[in-house]
Order: C-alpha cells, then sequence, then structure tokens
C-alpha cells in the first residue's frame, strides 16, 4: 500500500521528460554525482541548527549591537487588570463600534476609556523596537552571506551569462559540492522560517508570507529532485539580493538613523525592481518557460513549476506596489512612513488619530512600527 501511494506520488511520466527514470539518475558516470532526493533530508535537522544559531546570534551578537546603539528592551506599559475586557480581548483585540458601545453600557465606561485600555493591552504584548532589531540583524546577516557564496559559486558557472545552458542535457548535468551546499542551506533556512513564523513578529501579510515560504520550499525541493539545479540557484540568487537592503534599511530604522534608513530603502526599492520585476520574470522565467521548451520539450511537472515561478512573480508585482508607496512617500516627505502591512500589535489609525492629536498621516516613530516591507523572504523568502 504505502509502495502503491509513493509510486503514485514520484510518477516518472509526471516528474521527469520523457523517456527518463528515476533509475536513469541514480547512475552517473563515473566521477560524477546526481541529486538524490534522500540527500536533501539533510536540511531538516539542518533547520533546527539554524533556528538555534539564530537564537545565539541574536543573543551573542545582535544584542551586544543593539545595546552599543542605544536600542532598549523597554517594559511595555501594564493594562489596569479586568476581567470582562480581558475575555473580549482573547477573542478580538480591536473591537469595533457595537462591541465598545455595549462594553461602555454594561461597565459604565467612557468608550475612549475603553479605547485607551485596548490600546495599552495590545501594546503590552508588542516586541520591543530591539527585538526587531535582533530579528532583522538574523536575516541581513544570512541574506548576505549566503548571496555572496553564490556569486562566487554562479560567476565561475557558464549557465549564468548563457540561460540556455541549464536545458543542455537535461536532466543529465553533474551535481558541484557549491550546488549541494547552497541547496541545503537556503531549504534549511526556509524551514527554519516556517516554523519562526509563528513565533516571529506577526504581520499584517503574515498568510501571504506562509503561501510564499511554501511554495519557494516546494520549488526548492521539486527543482533539487529532479535536477534543476542550475535555473534553481539563478532564482534564488536573484531573490536574495534585494532582501540584504531591506534589512538593512530596517537596521538603520531601528537604530534611528532616519536619513540612512530613507536611502537604504530607496536602494532596495530600485533592487527589488531589477531583480524581482525585471531579471527574474525576463531572464529567468522567460528561460524556464521558452528555452526549456525549445531544448527539452514539455512535460507535465513543467506546468507545475512555471505555475508556481508565476505564483511567485504574483507575489512580486503585489509587494512592490506596498513598497513603492513608501518609497515614494521617502522621496518626497524624507522619511519612511507606516507601511500598508505593519506589525499587527500596531495602533490602528483610530488609536492614531486619538493619541496626542497626531493626524494619521503624520509619519510614525520607528518605535511604534515596523516602516519597512518585508516581501521575500524570505524572501523569504524563494
Amino acid at each position: 500500500m504505502t509502495s502503491s501511494i509513493l509510486d503514485w506520488i514520484w510518477s516518472e511520466s509526471f516528474w521527469l521528460p520523457q523517456n527518463v527514470t528515476w533509475a536513469d539518475l541514480e547512475r552517473p558516470p563515473p566521477g560524477e554525482e546526481y541529486p538524490r532526493m534522500r540527500d536533501i533530508l539533510y536540511a531538516l535537522p539542518l533547520a533546527v541548527c539554524v533556528f538555534l544559531l539564530r537564537m545565539l546570534f541574536e543573543r551573542l551578537v545582535a544584542k551586544p549591537c543593539a545595546q552599543i546603539l542605544q536600542i532598549q528592551a523597554g517594559v511595555p506599559r501594564q493594562a489596569q487588570p479586568n476581567a470582562v475586557l480581558e475575555k473580549v480581548f482573547q477573542s478580538k483585540a480591536c473591537p469595533d463600534t457595537r462591541t465598545l458601545e455595549g462594553l461602555s453600557k454594561q461597565m459604565d465606561w467612557d468608550e475612549r476609556k475603553i479605547q485607551r485600555w485596548f490600546r495599552v493591552r495590545r501594546n503590552q504584548d508588542r516586541p520591543s523596537v530591539q527585538k526587531k532589531f535582533c530579528e532583522s540583524m538574523w536575516r541581513f546577516t544570512f541574506y548576505l552571506g549566503i548571496f555572496i557564496y553564490a556569486i562566487r559559486h554562479l560567476w565561475v558557472s557558464p549557465w549564468m551569462w548563457d540561460t540556455r545552458e541549464c536545458w543542455y542535457n537535461y536532466p543529465f548535468q553533474p551535481l558541484s559540492a557549491g550546488q549541494f551546499n547552497y541547496y541545503v542551506a537556503e531549504l534549511a533556512f526556509y524551514w527554519s522560517l516556517m516554523f519562526s513564523q509563528f513565533i516571529d513578529i506577526k504581520r499584517k501579510d503574515f498568510i501571504i508570507m506562509i503561501v510564499h515560504h511554501l511554495a519557494t520550499i516546494f520549488l526548492i525541493t521539486f527543482s533539487y529532485a529532479n535536477n534543476m539545479l542550475r535555473v534553481g540557484t539563478l532564482v534564488m540568487c536573484v531573490h536574495d539580493a534585494s532582501d540584504i537592503f531591506l534589512e538593512a534599511a530596517k537596521l538603520a530604522n531601528y537604530a534611528k538613523y532616519q536619513r540612512l534608513c530613507d536611502g537604504l530603502f530607496v536602494v532596495f526599492s530600485i533592487s527589488f525592481f531589477i531583480t524581482r520585476l525585471v531579471i527574474y520574470p525576463f531572464w529567468v522565467v522567460y528561460s524556464v518557460l521558452v528555452e526549456s521548451w525549445e531544448i527539452v520539450g514539455p512535460y507535465q511537472a513543467w506546468w507545475l513549476l512555471n505555475g508556481l515561478l508565476l505564483v511567485l512573480q504574483t507575489l512580486h508585482i503585489i509587494w512592490f506596489y506596498l513598497i513603492a508607496r513608501i518609497a515614494i512617500k521617502a522621496i518626497f516627505k524624507g522619511k519612511v512612513a507606516k507601511d500598508d502591512r505593519s506589525d499587527i500589535e500596531s495602533s490602528s489609525d483610530e488609536e492614531i488619530d486619538s493619541s496626542s492629536g497626531k493626524n494619521p498621516s503624520q509619519t510614525l516613530n520607528p518605535k511604534d512600527n515596523n516602516h519597512t516591507v518585508n516581501p521575500n523572504g524570505d524572501t523569504h523568502n524563494h
């Protein structure tokens, strides 16, 4: 029973080009290696190691850096204990007008006082700026390190300069140590992101990021299993490039270097546009859609692969719309403003209105919001 299910899942007629079998990939020429699916399983225990390494990095490296920059953890104001409001808060952190009116009558409290209680209660659970700084510093370090490693590997690879090389003699292309290390490291990182997504700072695009991570993990695993490593390394490298500037902009934001933050965010916006809306669709996706069709020919998994690549491109367009809005504000108003997918725990527009008489369009303090859009995953994150 188990064997028949596995045979169905790993059907050769689905995953591989015509007249190619899994047995063919198990018999590489002497001195060469082809990818083996079981090897990619190393990424799962490595993901745990990556997560533990992150905890150590944040405690031993990022936190001291935050303290040097005088980014304090801070102690949030505690809401006055109230069983009735706490019960409502557990089911609805931002009560609507009808709920507020009902609570006002039930407790004989002014609605503004109830709104203040909910605002303080929400802020009580918010992560500190120091925690956000540590999280961004870890991502910045990983993206920078893995991007440098990828460029060193790809710079001497012929398929970086001629994408048709990705498909010549496919799928009988040898696996190099650089490709294996890059794949396992990226997959372990995205598995660790997938797990930590539930304990990290929660944002409004939580579901989008889950979809992104799942699509990325599946693409990495799928491309490794059927030896699409050459185009796979290009996809991952393109996605990592702009994330470096995003995390750098966040670090400058949390450290209150506003001009540096604005400049880095504009650089990030430009790099995001170039890598994900120009290079990715017109270089990488074009190669998978057109060049692979010409050289290898389509097969069933080919359609799935291109569908997932186009899902990622759709996410890129959505994210760039959000990024462009913030970048335009940074250029014309001189300061990165509150974004449309800020941390869930941030105050609502109504609360901003009611606090200190500020206008909701006024620029927010870095301590109150995460001002930057996090596209990947990242991406991302792939």
